[in-house]
This record gives C-alpha cells, structure tokens and sequence, in this order.
C-alpha cells in the first residue's frame, strides 16, 4: 500500500467518524463499571490512568459509536475492546484496537471548560441494554485551573478559592465530574452561563449512575525526603500500602466506589498528619497542628446531638484538611474537604453535624438521607440560637426552592422522591424534615429514624409507613404534596381576625385563613399579645379554608400566620392586625 493510499484510508476514516459524531448521542451509554489503576507524580503534576471501563447502551436504538470524554489537559493513549473470553480454560479475553480521533469539547463539566473527547468506533453495534468494555489509557498534567468561572465573570482569587482542584508538588486534590473529569464520562456539553441548567443535568447524570461502581487503585510515587505522602479518597474498604525504595516514595490506596450517585470519586494527597477521636479522623497539614487539636474538640461537642437523633455513628467522619487556607469546603460523600487555619468554631460545628449525621444515618434515598444531614444543621443551630435561629436557616433553604419553582412555573419541579437537583434533595428536602418533626413531635420522630432500616427501604412509601406507625396519623395528603409528586408551594393568606373580650382581660379571636397555594401544610398560627405570643398548629390543605379560634390572656395586638418554618411562595399576606370587638355597655 503507498503512502498516499495509506493517507487517504486514514483521512477517509478521520472523516467518517467526525461525520458520525455530528449526530452521536453522548448520553446513550451509562458508565456501569470502572476498574481503574491511576498513577499520581506530584513532582511532574502528572495524572496517568489505565483500565477498563464498563458502558451499557441505555438508549432505544443500536450505538455503534461511543464518546469517551476527559480533562483538556490529559490525552487518549490507547482504547481497545475487550472481546469475550472463549470457551477454553484459562484463555484470556482478547483486546481489539479501536479508531478513534480526538476533538476539544467544550463544557463546564470540568474546570477548564474544555475537554478531550474521543470519538470511538465500538467493534459492532451494541443493542439497547447491551454492555461493552473497553480497556482504555491516558496521561497528562492537573492543574489549577478556574478558567470556566473567569470566563464568566467571578474574580481571580473568589475562582481559584472554588476551583481549587490540582496536582501540586506537595498536595493534591481532585474532586469528580462537574470540577475534573480525572475519570472518563460522556454528557452533552453544559455551561455555567445557563443558570442551573449544568447542575440539573450533573444531578440527571449522578441518578443515572447510582448503581455504578468504580474499582480504584492509586499508586503515588514522590520523592523521599521529606514525609511521606498519604492518599485518601471518598470510597470504601481502602487498603494502604506504603514502601520506600531508590530514593522514592511510593503509596498504593485500592478503594471501592460501591455507589458513584451519591458522591464525585474524590482524590486528595499530601504530607498529613491524622488526628483521631471516637467519631472523626482529621488528616491535616503538619504546620496546623495546633489547629487540628481544637477543631477536633470543636466537632466533638456536636456527636451528642447527633447521637441523641440518629444514633451512635456507625463509623468515623472523615475530614482532610485543604492546603488553601481560603478553600470553599466540599462534601464528598462522607468525607468533608476543608481549610482549618481559619476555622470559625460555628462553621466547624455546622459542618461536623452534617458529616456526624451521615456517619450515623444511611438510606439509599437522596432526599431522605441529605435531607437529614441539612436538617440537623437546623437542629444544632436551634439549640445556638433558639428557634429563630433554626428558622432564619431554614429560610436560605425556602429561598432557594422558592426560586427553582418559580424558574419552572407553579408545578415546574421535580418530585423529591425522584430528584436530580441539590436544591431539592438538600433544601426542600431539609424543609420536609422540619415540617414532619413540627407535626409529630420530637419523640415520635426519633422513633420513627430508629425504626426506619435501609435495607428495607425498597418502596417509596416506606419512610412515610414508618412515620405513620410511630405517629398514628395519616399523612398520605402531605407526603403525595411534598415528596411523591412536586404540588408546588402553599401560600397561606390572613382573610380576617375578630377579637372578643370575655370576662376579665381573656380574649377570643376568630381567625379565618386561606390557602391559596397548592400544597398543604401545618402551619402556626400565633397570636401577639404585650403579654407574649400564643401559637396553636393548623392543618391547611391546599386550596382550603379555615376558622380558627384562640383564647388568649391578654388583648390581641397581631395574628401572624407561618413563623417561617413551613415554606410558601408569599409570604407578604402572612401577618393582620386585629380589630376587637367588644360587648356593649
């Protein structure tokens, strides 16, 4: 074959592949499995992978092209497909080399806006709910990179602060898809200019790979001289070992990911120390020693609340200190990346709770299991601050909910049962928890987190007959608003308040109330007084109206109806000065 011959088969090729891709559907295959062996050179900010990957074709139609996508800043070595083993004893499975070409990709999944992506042609034509496995390599360098937040408008130092993943000479840190794509993934390309339209399909992605599992080796070679380095990652039954030979240090972490939807596989390495107590490991920056001791003391004095709601903690929280003293902190699955030097002891407690409340509280449900963590944050700060503290919180969370559904329209979210989007699974989410303690009670509700066991868990409405078991009430209505379906938002509306004097300084007001929203709540209704305010609990129904009467001590000044802790879509109709009305002379 000439050389010309031979161009014109590999441009023919080059063009037919790039003309497949103009009408490839990126997002036909989910990742079902990844063995991975990564190799880490902190010295040369180096990152190289190799293994074997695992894609389902999930899609309605054959794929005979797949899309492999990865940081801009490493490069496709080699994708072959890894053929079934024959029949024979002991044959191994044998290895197909692949074409594929490579092209930049744009998306914000990764933190310099850019990927590479490989377009690979698959051996034959995988059918709908067939699996391939390709044996796949790649290499470069990881650094810091804030690129896709500059280049909308987020200042220099604020970006670095958020996008603090790299490979540094002395630490390392990287999190997963949607901030490096250090692990092969395939999406269609998201921007961080199209409002939260990123995170949402980044929540579509994770829901998809709930069952996914990643089986990963690390193997970390620096120089020793100095101390070792140590690896840690987010997954689980990690084996260490560690050995020092030719003037290198090398480490190997092998960890399994039995669950890649409710966390990004996150890497950090670095000389740390660990500091230990009964319900967390700290690995911190040597120089932090100090630090460490106290933040340690800090955490502790939330394990009682926690332990009080959820138990003891099944195993120990996991937190590593990042390098950047000005870092945003970042949970990744039950381990907590955060700065130290600058630890604020309210802050460090908030934090600790969330993690202390994974450790303690599983379940496979997203709403359920965050929901949790977020709602005893509410609970620890309650006990700082009382009551309003605990519901100035919860706000934040009605904010953010408030503006996800307004986006959407009245019904546009999502059931949060089914939800893909943080703002539901965390903050609405966070929301119900409230609610459901507000309706039951401290008591009844604890039960209810002791009697649910995840292992059971296998329907939606599990959590909702536990809590109906332990409770004796009905709460089908609140969990088809609230969970089940997405109704929207209550909006509870003061139609009148009458107030009579009856004997002595005793008053009853007559307080009529409206729904107008279209879901249900409990909500308080509390009537204010120069004695002090009087609150009674109601039950109001979406589209529904109530009369209520409370008897007071003392003259009614103001009926305030929700105290903020149930989330409605206005609240500007929500307080009514009373007119009272007294017998005649």
């Amino acid at each position: 074959m000439t050389f010309l011959h031979k161009l014109s088969v590999a441009l023919g090729t080059l063009l037919a592949l790039l003309t497949s891709a103009s009408g490839l559907d990126r997002e036909a295959f989910t990742f079902t499995r990844y063995d991975l062996n990564v190799r880490i050179e902190p010295e040369q900010h180096r990152l190289g992978a190799r293994g074997r990957i695992t894609l389902r074709n999930d899609s309605s139609q054959p794929q005979h092209i797949a899309a492999l996508q990865i940081s801009s800043t490493l490069n496709w070595r080699s994708i072959r497909a890894v053929a079934e083993p024959s029949t024979k004893s002991g044959e191994e499975s044998k290895l197909i080399p692949l074409q594929f070409v490579t092209q930049p990709f744009a998306s914000d999944i990764d933190h310099t806006s850019d990927l590479s992506e490989a377009i690979v042609t698959l051996p034959h034509e995988v059918a709908p709910k067939q699996s391939v496995t390709l044996e796949i390599g790649y290499e470069g360098v990881i650094l810091l990179d804030a690129t896709r937040l500059t280049r909308i408008g987020t200042p220099g130092a604020v970006a670095r602060h958020n996008d603090w993943d790299q490979i540094g000479e002395s630490f390392a840190a990287l999190r997963g898809i949607g901030y490096v794509a250090w692990y092969p993934v395939a999406m269609e390309a998201q921007s961080l200019s199209d409002g939260d339209a990123m995170f949402v399909a980044l929540g579509k992605w994770k829901a998809r790979h709930a069952e996914s599992t990643m089986n990963l080796q690390v193997e970390l070679v620096a120089s020793a001289t100095e101390a070792p380095f140590v690896v840690q990652t987010n997954g689980k039954d990690c084996l260490e070992q560690a050995e020092s030979t030719g003037g290198a240090s090398e480490f190997t972490l092998t960890c399994t990911f039995d669950s890649l939807g409710f966390a990004e596989p996150t890497l950090v390495a670095g000389r740390l120390r660990e500091e230990n107590s009964k319900t967390l490991r700290l690995r911190y920056l040597p120089e932090h020693a100090t630090e460490a001791a106290e933040f340690v003391k800090t955490a502790e004095g939330v394990a009682p609340l926690v332990q009080d709601w959820f138990g003891t903690p099944k195993v120990k929280a996991e937190v590593v200190e990042l390098a950047d003293p000005d870092a945003a902190p970042f949970e990744a699955g039950d381990m907590l990346l955060l700065p130290i030097a600058k630890g604020d002891p309210n802050l460090v407690q908030l934090l600790q709770t969330h993690q202390l409340t994974h450790a303690a509280f599983s379940s496979s449900r997203l709403w359920i299991r965050e929901g949790a963590a977020h709602f005893t944050q509410a609970l620890a700060l309650e006990r700082q601050n009382g009551r309003e503290g605990a519901v100035d919180y919860m706000e934040r969370h009605r904010a953010a909910v408030l503006q996800v559904e307004k986006a959407g329209g009245t019904t546009g979210g999502e059931p949060l049962e089914t939800a893909t989007n943080e703002v539901f699974y965390r903050s609405k989410a966070a929301l119900v928890w409230w609610m459901l303690r507000d309706m039951l009670g401290d008591a009844t509700l604890k039960k209810a987190i002791r009697a649910y066991d995840p292992a059971a868990d296998h329907d939606p409405t599990y959590f909702q007959h536990v809590l109906e078991e332990q409770s004796k009430r009905d709460l089908t209505w609140f969990f088809h608003d609230w969970v089940y379906t997405d109704a929207g938002l209550p909006d509870f509306r003061l139609e009148s308040a009458n107030a009579r004097q009856g004997t002595g300084s005793n008053f009853v007001t007559a307080v009529t109330i409206e729904n107008t929203g279209t879901a249900g709540a409990e909500v308080t209704v509390t009537i204010r007084t120069n004695n002090g305010d009087f609150t009674q609990r109601l039950e109001m129904r979406a589209k529904s109206k109530a009369v209520t009467r409370i008897a007071t001590p003392a003259e009614p000044i103001e009926i305030v109806v929700n105290d903020g802790s149930v989330p409605e879509s206005d609240v500007r109709n929500n307080r009514l000065t009373i007119a009272k009305n007294t017998p005649p002379k």
